[in-house]
């Protein structure tokens, strides 16, 4: 039976040894991030250890020690923000790190579906590949887990997006106890209605001029002070198991895809 190999809980001989066995390895990328009044901060986090780590027990891959900062654009309380640019170069030096210890199947596990997030990811990933041809033998990949998910596609066609019943429900499933249920609570119905038509639309975009050639200052929007963009009132650990199940089994597939090369 395959178990999962948790990088940081090995030892140098156990490591060695292996490799011997996979050249497959899942990095969990997370966020520092708010998450309404109701869920913790490590939502994203907690995520991406869990997609990779149930993923891994039936694949036997390496699962990378878990990546919690990341850019959020959010600045609500709790939310730490670093660099774009910075993240961007630490996934690429995470991929090049691992690439180094002969890991040949390198997929990073976005847990964060933030647009600058994702956008650093994909940089990262791709200027790795461009930049690094004496690692030409390495297959890298990213692994969004909402997507082709039938649970979270019926979510965001709802516009339940952030913090709404979505990932309340994975939160439920495989965290209750960081679910604060007595403690929902949304912006005003106006907020919420305008944040479920577009994810992004928590910013504000402003400038001392306005000219289409001025580059405008985007930030959180004041008059929002939740920032959940969904309705997790709605949420139950039953919709939590399916789309954990989903995410599970797309990262499990491209796995296997992966290692038959």
């Amino acid at each position: 039976m395959s178990q999962a190999k948790i990088w940081e809980k090995m030892t140098v001989a156990e490591l060695r040894a292996a490799l011997q066995e996979t050249q497959t390895v899942l990095v969990p990328l997370g966020v520092a991030e708010q998450h309404g009044y109701h869920l913790t901060l490590d939502t994203d986090s907690q995520t991406a250890w869990q997609v990779c780590t149930r993923a891994a027990a039936q694949t036997g891959s390496f699962v990378a020690p878990l990546l919690s900062y990341g850019y959020s654009g959010g600045e609500l309380p709790g939310t730490i923000n670093i660099d774009y640019h910075v993240i961007a170069l630490m996934v690429g030096e995470i991929i090049r790190a691992l690439a180094a210890n002969g890991l040949k199947n390198i997929i990073l596990v976005l847990g964060h579906g933030g647009t600058e997030h994702g956008r650093a990811t994909q940089e990262a990933a791709e200027l790795f590949v461009r930049q690094h041809p004496e690692y030409g033998d390495c297959n890298i990949a990213i692994s969004r887990f909402w997507q082709e998910s039938e649970v979270a596609s019926a979510s965001f066609e709802a516009g339940d997006y952030h913090a709404g019943y979505f990932e309340t429900s994975l939160m439920l499933f495989w965290a209750p106890n960081d679910v604060r249920t007595k403690a929902i609570t949304l912006d005003a119905p106006e907020l919420v209605a305008m944040m479920r038509q577009n994810p992004d639309n928590y910013q504000s975009h402003t400038s001392n001029i306005e000219h289409p050639d001025i580059i405008k200052r985007v930030g959180q929007r004041k008059d929002i002070v939740v920032g959940v963009m969904g309705d997790p009132a709605a949420a139950t650990v039953e919709l939590g198991e399916r789309a954990a199940a989903d995410a599970v089994s797309k990262l499990v597939e491209l796995v296997r895809v992966m290692e038959a090369g």
